[in-house]
């Protein structure tokens, strides 16, 4: 009878400090969305892993830089145990993320932490063409980011520049050499890319380019 009893015991506090840990997981991800750094620094202080996933995948960075919270973000960095390529249910990463934001400060810091500057499959630098985030280009480029990067399904940087960026983004990628006469596996240039975005001039300098 005493056995089962401690058993009984055992169970009920194994419940009570799971329900404390997926309270804890709650609060952490609640403070990070609105840049709760006194909250979050606390919780991490108390065990909580800064490469926590969110129930939909999200790493803690990674939402940190998406909803741009710069206090949590930058209590992150700090963190030796912090894994800066984590990657999400998207498989993606925290520097992709502050490229699409165009956080120049943050991409910084991500590469002296080690970032992945390239990786196979969609990258950084496509993340920041889809954007207007000039500075954050060009300092990837400067860095080594690959120019010709290709996703999974054949996109470059300048074709996602020319649908989804600015132009000023498509023609600061043309400057610096990129191959407008690249086809992704739907058979699609950057040109093509441009007229699904309704950019018809930017498209003729496209073509040109491409001839």
């Amino acid at each position: 009878m005493r056995n089962y009893f401690r058993i009984a015991i055992y169970i009920i506090v194994l419940i009570g400090v799971s329900v404390t840990r997926a309270d804890d997981k709650v609060s952490f991800f609640r403070a990070i969305a609105v840049d709760n750094v006194n909250a979050v620094s606390a919780l991490m202080a108390a065990g909580m892993d800064p490469n926590t996933r969110s129930e939909q995948g999200q790493t803690a960075l990674y939402m940190a830089l998406r909803e741009e919270a710069p206090r949590v973000t930058q209590a992150l960095l700090a963190n030796p145990a912090l894994v800066v390529d984590a990657t999400n249910a998207a498989n993606e990463t925290a520097l992709m993320m502050a490229c699409l934001r165009g956080n120049l400060e943050a991409a910084k810091a991500l590469l002296v932490r080690g970032a992945s500057l390239n990786r196979e499959g969609w990258a950084p630098l496509h993340y920041a063409a889809s954007g207007n985030h000039l500075a954050v280009a060009t300092w990837l480029l400067e860095q080594g980011a690959a120019l010709e990067a290709v996703s999974p399904n054949g996109t470059t940087p300048l074709m996602m520049a020319s649908r989804y960026g600015s132009e000023e983004m498509a023609q600061l990628l043309l400057k610096k050499g990129a191959n407008s006469k690249a086809v992704n596996d739907k058979q699609l240039n950057a040109a093509a890319f441009a007229r699904l975005a309704g950019r018809e001039e930017l498209a003729k300098q496209l073509d040109a380019a491409a001839r």
